[in-house]
């Protein structure tokens, strides 16, 4: 049976880091693997900081076909149970703008240092499908359309929107991110994902969020 797509959309938002595989630029065809920390930009798509010295980020330069391996924190039934993905695509540099900046260094704070090195700069990976698993009987492909969310958020809106909580002390949680279908939060260390009951409209964007986080 194939996993909900929205599952597999919820594990790009809980997982802080993954396994970046790359081709090697001095031996093509050659596969190399590496720890890597990302965050969700508005379309989910995993962007990430890297050192123009760092070997994948040689080897993107040369050729951008990647993947990322995320996991689910071990659980019962050790890792062969547990919910993993594969995103399958193309990394490519870009420039971010002030409000993706922000909303990466929320999911990864400690990022902030090697932004003022100059020597990092902004990956995305553009997925064309993802292998899914998600425990014992559960797994499949999905096209790389189905882990974008629905009706994506601008950077600014979502900028505004954090703010008015913000001013309102709705939670006493730290925020990280929110789009139509939930809202990514960090607790004791840990990121949580919370779902909305309904896609969150603009109209009611603000309540809908400030109701989500009096629950949580």
């Amino acid at each position: 049976m194939k996993p909900p797509a929205i599952a597999a959309r919820d594990m790009i938002h809980i997982c802080a880091q993954g396994a970046l595989g790359t081709l090697l630029a001095d031996a093509p065809g050659q596969p190399f693997v590496s720890a890597i920390e990302f965050a969700p930009d508005a379309d989910n798509a995993p962007i990430f900081l890297v050192s123009r010295l760092a070997e994948h980020t040689r080897n993107l330069e040369r050729d951008p076909r990647a993947s990322l391996l995320l996991t689910a924190a071990p659980g019962e039934g050790g890792l062969l149970a547990q919910a993993r993905m594969t995103i399958v695509g193309e990394a490519r540099r870009f420039d971010a703008g002030v409000e993706l900046i922000a909303r990466f260094l929320r999911y990864q704070p400690d990022a902030e240092r090697y932004l003022a090195l100059g020597d990092f700069g902004f990956f995305r990976l553009h997925a064309t499908r993802a292998r899914v698993i998600g425990g014992f009987g559960s797994m499949g492909w999905l096209g790389g359309e189905a882990l974008a969310p629905p009706s994506p958020l601008s950077p600014e809106f979502e900028a505004n929107l954090l703010a008015s909580v913000e001013q309102q002390g709705v939670s006493s949680l730290r925020v990280l991110g929110v789009d139509r279908e939930g809202v990514d939060l960090l607790r004791d260390g840990q990121r949580e994902r919370r779902r909305f009951p309904a896609l969150l409209t603009d109209t009611h964007a603000r309540d809908g969020l400030r109701a989500a986080l009096a629950e949580a």
